[in-house]
């Protein structure tokens, strides 16, 4: 077997890895994955407070999951890191990239010298001044990214690549499965909610949204006052459906069902947002994923106030795997760790 790479996907609950070989190949090989807590006030939507902590946590996640590479990819993918469009004069792509800090200084709500930035190109055409490329300016706060680079070098492995974690989702939800049309890729995670619009593939669009499953759970917790633990339980057993067999059913019920709706109606502006900017690409499906997307009625309520089909995607659709790993296990874990996995898949590093 080829020499392989592990994505690794620090978020508000829990640390995740995923090792993968031929990993630019068609069909890529999943290895290994595993997961553990991250630990208490460690990290914050995504951004790594105390990097001793995380990378002890690491080390316990290697020696769990038994990986056998150390080179990593990592995922970023909160409010520390913005997307805007940009349009720049055609040139050879490492030129654009070099010539960002010159033109974007405006763009940005902090100086320059304080972001990691990069483009992604999306299309061409000819403006008065002569050919132009369409494309997405991403620019990442320096201190953040550094904070999870330096865990992830604490903890002994070597952090060959940073993703931007909606790009990675869509390479393996829509570019490798060939979605036609505009589809918006919704990644509800724990402390956040990542929104890309790709058009056959190709990013157009990416929105990061700063709530999250977790932040349903909180809401419930505080309406029927009864601990966080309790309420995620009370949330995933009874979700948006009907409202139970007694008065405190009907009551967590609609507890969570006002959460989600304020996180239904961010994604559901998003998309029209996008949609009345871009009336030539129409959105013809939402493919949901991450931890929050089993809530139960949540697909179900995100098609009725969007009016477009959901769809549950499953990133590991024509993927070999280990023989080590049984389906079954792959299939009940697919949503924790799809974003470990799509970073380190065809990753390019930002």
């Amino acid at each position: 077997m080829s020499k392989s790479i592990v994505g690794v996907d620090i978020a508000g609950s829990s640390i995740r890895a995923v090792e993968v070989a031929d990993a630019d190949r068609a069909r890529p090989t999943l290895v290994r994955f595993a997961e553990v807590p991250t630990p208490e006030g460690a990290v914050s939507r995504g951004e790594v407070l105390e990097p001793n902590t995380v990378a002890a946590a690491l080390r316990q996640l290697w020696s769990i999951g038994r990986f056998r590479s150390k080179n990593v990819v990592l995922g970023m993918g909160n409010q520390r890191v913005l997307s805007r469009d940009l349009t720049v004069p055609q040139a050879p792509l490492a030129q654009i990239r070099e010539s960002l800090p010159f033109q974007v200084q405006d763009m940005l709500p902090v100086p320059v010298g304080d972001a990691i930035l990069d483009f992604y190109p999306t299309s061409e055409s000819q403006s008065e001044n002569g050919p132009v490329v369409h494309g997405l300016l991403i620019a990442a706060i320096k201190d953040a990214v550094l904070a999870n680079v330096r865990a992830v070098q604490l903890a002994g492995l070597n952090p060959v690549g940073v993703d931007l974690i909606p790009f990675a989702l869509t390479r393996v939800l829509v570019g490798r499965q060939g979605r036609p049309g505009t589809v918006a890729l919704v990644q509800l995670g724990a402390d956040t909610t990542s929104v890309v619009l790709a058009t056959n593939g190709i990013p157009q669009f990416v929105r990061i949204i700063p709530s999250g499953g977790n932040d349903i759970t909180k809401a419930l917790s505080g309406r029927i006052e009864i601990p966080f633990d309790q309420a995620e339980a009370v949330k995933r057993h009874l979700g948006l459906g009907p409202g139970g067999r007694t008065v405190d059913d009907a009551r967590a019920v609609a507890a969570t069902h006002d959460a989600a709706s304020e996180l239904i109606a961010s994604l559901r502006n998003t998309i029209n947002y996008f949609a009345n900017t871009r009336p030539a690409e129409p959105v013809t499906q939402i493919v949901l994923v991450g931890g929050g997307a089993r809530l139960l009625g949540f697909p179900e309520a995100l098609a009725e106030q969007t009016r477009i089909p959901v769809d549950l995607g499953s990133a590991f659709a024509g993927v070999a795997t280990a023989r080590s790993l049984r389906p079954e296990d792959v299939a009940d874990h697919g949503d924790a760790i799809c974003v470990a996995f799509g970073l380190a898949v065809g990753s390019r590093a930002a």
